[in-house]
């Protein structure tokens, strides 16, 4: 298939981006840009924020656990539910009664200013290296499968993805985030949709037929229950509960979009609704990612799991049917990276600078320096994903998940020890507690999963015998999973009852 008619639908796509942008970002100001004048629809900010949570690493990487895993993902996905439900009714009614822009003003309002900037700190260097991990994922299956044909390099390709990010955000924000997410949600589904359904067909397989064919090879299979496996169901929905939680009741990208809706209802509304679609779809790819080992098998394709997907989608299917992956693709690209860079410009103005606390600052000065924040942190993603793709690792969901459990984990214990106690921290002591829990947490987790680091690092030498040995020694068989996170948390919040007192009586 010719590269330069895939690329065409790469810029044609590009090109319905800008005009969305330029329609949503007309007559725009500060306000639009951190929370869209707080009068998103529900509905859509519901259906957009489906793309934004699946990503690239969704639609390439999930597929592919499948061969080695079965549907054991979908134990995530439960927790998932749960986690969701929890920031419907627990964390949403918080933000709102707060009137809050930036979700951080809870620790300022709760702890202090030093706890309030340590939290959005915290935000900013979770959702830096999340976003970067899955920006670097589709760009170089973009690479692989089209650019490198095209002599264009790897560098010049992100810069260009990049700026196309940057030329549709800059002005709207979250206002023209809301549209553009939606559109490409509709784009990604089509694509996972269209996909499944031509394999299958051309397996001669039906729904029903196709999961007893899984079921034979025990591809199906969700629940595990060996108790020191890092995969065991409740370390699974656990992790899954407080990643959701982290990653999204306490993540200013997401929840931007849902306190742009204008009550607390509708936010509620649009929070269940994502939940049980989002779901659904998570099965729906995970259906696909059997499909794909049965069509791998017959057509003899052997890939590394992250390439399965695109591999068989642009060699081995009609011209149709690649074109829409490659939308879907792109589809899944954009909202992953366009959210985040208009977040972490946010949380950067609005957290570290303290934009909207600048009365005498004009609003056109506000705007210049809200537009210079937001390329710097253009160019920090070019350089973090130069840096991926050096290490060019292949396992991107599992290395996503497990950054969040450092990064997240000081977030979890912030807001939890805030909503579950009324004891007074010492606000100046709450960012060396922050800094030490993961530190803490990353040496306990290297010596119990340093089969896990020593590929990811490049690791050998007589002293990586050691940690094993000193791992059997401690640990037994048991392996720490993605319920890491909980133990962050958990470290934090034994920290921060060290600094703190019982509040002064009010008697």
């Amino acid at each position: 298939m010719s590269p330069w008619l895939l690329f065409s639908f790469v810029v044609g796509y590009f090109v319905l981006l800008l005009v969305v942008a330029y329609y949503t970002s007309r007559n725009s100001n500060n306000d639009s840009f951190f929370i869209g004048n707080r009068s998103s629809n529900w509905m859509l900010v519901a259906f957009g924020m489906i793309g934004t949570s699946l990503s690239g690493v969704t639609f390439v990487s999930v597929p592919g656990t499948v061969g080695g895993a079965g549907f054991a993902y979908f134990q995530v996905v439960i927790g998932y539910l749960i986690g969701y439900f929890l920031i419907a009714f627990i964390l949403l009614p918080l933000y709102y009664r707060l009137n809050l822009t930036s979700i951080y003003n809870y620790l300022q309002h709760r702890f202090g200013m030093i706890s309030y900037k340590t939290g959005a700190l915290f935000f900013i260097i979770s959702r830096t290296l999340g976003a970067t991990a899955r920006l670097y994922l589709v760009i170089n299956i973009l690479q692989i499968f089209i650019l490198d044909n095209l002599g264009m390099p790897f560098w010049l390709t992100t810069i260009i993805i990049l700026l196309m990010i940057i030329l549709y955000t800059f002005e709207g924000g979250v206002k023209t985030i809301v549209f553009t997410d939606t559109l490409q949600t509709s784009f990604m589904l089509l694509g996972l949709v269209v996909c499944t359904i031509f394999i299958m067909n051309n397996l001669g397989h039906s729904f029903s037929g196709t999961l007893n064919e899984l079921g034979n090879l025990g591809m199906t299979k969700i629940f595990n229950t060996d108790i020191n496996s890092s995969s065991h169901f409740l370390k699974h929905i656990m992790g899954g509960v407080f990643i959701t939680v982290a990653m999204t009741g306490l993540d200013q990208e997401m929840m931007q979009k849902n306190i742009s809706v204008k009550n607390l209802k509708d936010s509620q509304k649009n929070m269940i609704t994502f939940s049980i679609i989002m779901a659904l779809v998570n099965f729906l790819f995970l259906f696909l990612g059997g499909l794909l080992y049965i069509f791998a098998a017959e057509k003899g394709i052997n890939v590394a799991p992250d390439d399965l997907f695109p591999t068989a989608a642009l060699s081995y299917m009609p011209t149709a049917v690649s074109i829409i992956f490659i939308i879907g693709l792109i589809s899944a690209l954009f909202p992953s990276a366009d959210g985040a860079l208009t977040a972490l410009t946010s949380s950067f103005c609005l957290d570290i600078l303290g934009l909207k606390r600048r009365e005498d600052w004009s609003e056109s000065r506000r705007r210049k320096i809200r537009l210079a924040i937001h390329f710097t942190f253009a160019f920090i993603f070019f350089i973090i994903v130069l840096g991926f793709k050096l290490v060019d690792n292949k396992s991107i969901i599992d290395v996503i998940l497990k950054v969040a459990g450092f990064t997240y984990g000081p977030l979890l214990g912030l807001f939890a020890f805030g909503i579950l106690t009324k004891r007074v921290i010492n606000d100046r002591l709450s960012l060396f507690v922050c800094l030490l829990a993961p530190l803490l947490i990353l040496g306990i987790d290297m010596i119990n999963n340093i089969e896990w680091y020593q590929p990811q690092m490049n690791l050998s030498g007589q002293w990586v015998e050691n940690i094993k040995s000193l791992s059997n020694s401690l640990f037994g068989n048991f392996k720490i999973g993605y319920e890491l996170l909980i133990y962050n948390g958990m470290l934090t919040y034994l920290g921060l009852w060290v600094i703190s007192k019982k509040p002064a009586s009010t008697n």
